[in-house]
């Protein structure tokens, strides 16, 4: 009976050890390539930038762009690291009743580039729950009065993004996932011709919901 008892115990813990092993579904781990598109939402805050009547509107656009990542798997959760950049095609209206609409004149936001971490739990083996945190720069390229965008002249913005989403595994090494992010901006300068201003004080918002999709290697 004791023996039979010892080889119980040993074929539970030869199952265990599997089991926990499978914790972290292995298609969420490894470096990651997608593309990603959505909404896309710019408008100034109320501690730094223009409250005229009229300024405070939001900016609405097309996001579109590529993102790459490499998640590992750490005690039963998913850990990774990540880069995106995206542009959008959102711009604003002329409105000539205010020179400073927007709070920074008329501009079209522009690249968007974005680093950091996120932090992931399974809900189902094949359905990945993760929030992130990061930094991100961004350019407003400044519009002339005809509404053509100027390239040469834009403002570039240095703020954080939180975010949170639903990463869906499809067969072995292709994924699906829906995302919400929020961005703040506090720091600008303004760029023209190859000159730069020092850097002054924002307060500008980002909302952006997107999908993705992409393969792990």
């Amino acid at each position: 009976m004791r023996y039979v008892a010892l080889g119980l115990l040993a074929a539970s813990s030869a199952f265990a050890a599997p089991a926990m092993a499978q914790d972290v579904n292995p298609n969420f781990t490894g470096p990651r390539v997608g593309v990603v598109a959505g909404y896309d939402a710019v408008r100034p805050g109320s501690s730094e930038d223009s409250d005229i009547d009229g300024d405070d509107q939001t900016v609405d656009g097309f996001l579109y762009g590529v993102d790459v990542g490499y998640d590992f798997a750490v005690s039963g959760a998913v850990l990774g690291l990540e880069a995106e950049l995206t542009d959008s095609t959102g711009k604003t209206k002329t409105d000539t009743r205010d020179p400073n609409y927007f709070g920074y004149g008329r501009v079209a936001p522009g690249r968007d580039i974005y680093v950091g971490v996120r932090a992931g739990i399974l809900a189902t083996p094949q359905t990945l729950v993760y929030a992130k945190a990061g930094y991100t720069n961004a350019k407003l390229n400044v519009q002339g009065v005809n509404g053509d965008v100027d390239l040469d002249r834009n403002y570039e913005l240095d703020g954080y993004r939180v975010g949170a989403g639903v990463e869906q595994s499809i067969g072995t090494n292709t994924y699906a996932k829906l995302e919400y992010r929020y961005s703040n901006y506090s720091s600008a300068d303004f760029r023209f011709d190859g000159n730069t201003t020092d850097s002054f004080d924002v307060d500008t918002d980002r909302h952006q919901v997107l999908v993705g999709v992409g393969m792990r290697f």
